[in-house]
């Protein structure tokens, strides 16, 4: 049987990028295909704080209800945006190969990071992790889209904004002024893609499995299990990085106090053989390392 395989995406640019380079992988294996923008109510919501709103995979709500009601066959998403808990009848048809992961500091003139000063982010990983290593700084919400933000950017008295490496490369709009955050532990899955379709939708999922990679499948399903044993949503103080090299996965995980003052953090390393339940037996280290207390403690913040 051969059909239309309609791609549902956000409207922003950074989606659209992302959508149109499945849609192109998938015409270059001979499927035909549609793209159907929409716009979620993270996109529409820009005047609060992410952890504000109080829903969870609040950029996906609303491809995920257009996919169960047959309006699109599949969705695609940053991985990092994606709750590590599907909604029933909608599974992971495939992780596409991961670009830069890390997060980068986009600013105006040389920063000075000695003095007072203030850093725009809308995520609370980025803020705590700045204010550990900066205590001296305050940081300042930022939403919207890529362009918007560094818009805002341009027109503020900040020190910087803090982005992802990949978003800003993949739409052509990453500035010569930028300093790469090596000591900031990124979003579990940051720089991936990923691709959902509906459970039953076979000819679809095996249309999409031929665009699989899978180390970056196996890399991001370690820190998206990591993230969901420590039961911290897409906006808690929660990172995680995974890489594999010569048959060993190498991993990286944090968790912060919301300012920063507190960390608990683990590195490990195994063969690759032993990668099941790897994500789940770091993120345990963690919760009897003090997680458990810290993560109740999150969660009223971002539940107040």
């Amino acid at each position: 049987m051969s059909r239309i395989i309609k791609i549902g995406t956000r409207d922003s640019q950074l989606a659209l990028w992302q959508a149109k380079t499945v849609q192109n992988q998938l015409e270059s294996l001979g499927y035909a295909t549609q793209l159907i923008p929409v716009k979620s109510t993270g996109d529409l919501i820009l005047d609060k704080p992410l952890y504000e709103l109080g829903i969870t995979g609040i950029f996906t709500k609303t491809l995920d209800v257009a996919m169960l009601n047959g309006s699109v066959d599949i969705a695609v998403h940053s991985m990092k945006d994606v709750p590590t808990a599907l909604p029933i009848g909608i599974v992971q048809a495939a992780v596409l190969e991961r670009a830069a992961t890390q997060d980068i500091l986009v600013y105006k003139e040389a920063p000075n990071f000695e003095k007072k000063a203030t850093v725009a982010t809308g995520s609370l990983r980025r803020q705590a992790q700045w204010l550990h290593r900066y205590p001296h700084h305050k940081t300042v919400d930022l939403r919207g889209n890529v362009n918007t933000r560094l818009q805002k950017l341009e027109d503020s008295d900040w020190l910087g904004a803090i982005f992802a490496k990949a978003g800003l490369a993949r739409i052509g709009v990453l500035p010569e002024t930028y300093s790469v955050l090596d000591w900031m532990v990124p979003a579990p899955a940051q720089g991936a893609m990923m691709i959902a379709a509906l459970e039953k939708d076979t000819y679809t999922l095996a249309a999409c499995a031929q665009l699989n990679h899978k180390e970056t499948a196996l890399c991001t399903h370690i820190e998206r299990t990591f993230l969901r044993t420590l039961e911290g949503g897409c906006t808690a103080p929660i990172g995680a990085a995974a890489t594999l090299e010569n048959g060993h996965i190498h991993f990286t995980g944090v968790l912060f106090a919301v300012d920063g003052q507190q960390k608990i953090e683990v590195h490990r390393t195994i063969p690759e053989s032993q990668a099941i339940g790897f994500g789940t037996d770091c993120a345990l280290e963690i919760l009897d390392n003090g997680g458990r207390e810290l993560m109740k403690e999150i969660k009223k913040f971002t539940q107040k």
